[in-house]
């Protein structure tokens, strides 16, 4: 999937969500809201599923560099990172690829600050990763 970048790893999943929340913030990112899909999936439809969270993810900076130049980038944001269960117990934590996501914009002068979250997101799996542990692939 060209559209995110991903880790897996072994730890559990309301640990690895606080690891994910606590990365962001030591990068600039706050987390704007916090979509807890299990339990709105189980109370607007009564269906069960995985324990899948979706953080709405903003560098108030560098969104207010990018509106500047692309008024409605806002669209675009916040920038999702979603963490969620595997069937085999690992939890995965993936975020949208910036590079991908404002290449729809068509507007040059925003490769950079998508160059800038990408490498902010990639240090936040990167510290994801160390704290709870990569899960090796089977």
């Amino acid at each position: 999937m060209g559209h995110i970048i991903q880790t897996t790893v072994n730890g559990a999943f309301g640990e690895t969500v606080e690891a994910a929340v606590a990365a962001l913030e030591d990068e600039g990112f706050g987390v704007l809201c916090d979509i807890d899909v299990q339990a709105t999936l189980k109370e607007k439809l009564g269906k069960e599923c995985r324990q899948y969270r979706i953080l709405g993810a903003c560098n108030p900076a560098l969104a207010h560099e990018g509106l500047a130049e692309e008024i409605e980038l806002g669209a675009l944001l916040p920038c999702n990172v979603i963490v969620y269960e595997t069937d085999d117990g690992g939890v995965v934590v993936s975020a949208v690829d910036p590079q991908q996501l404002v290449g729809i914009a068509e507007n040059a002068v925003l490769d950079s600050i998508a160059t800038e979250v990408h490498e902010r997101y990639e240090r936040v799996l990167s510290t994801i990763t160390d704290e709870l542990g990569a899960r090796s692939e089977v």
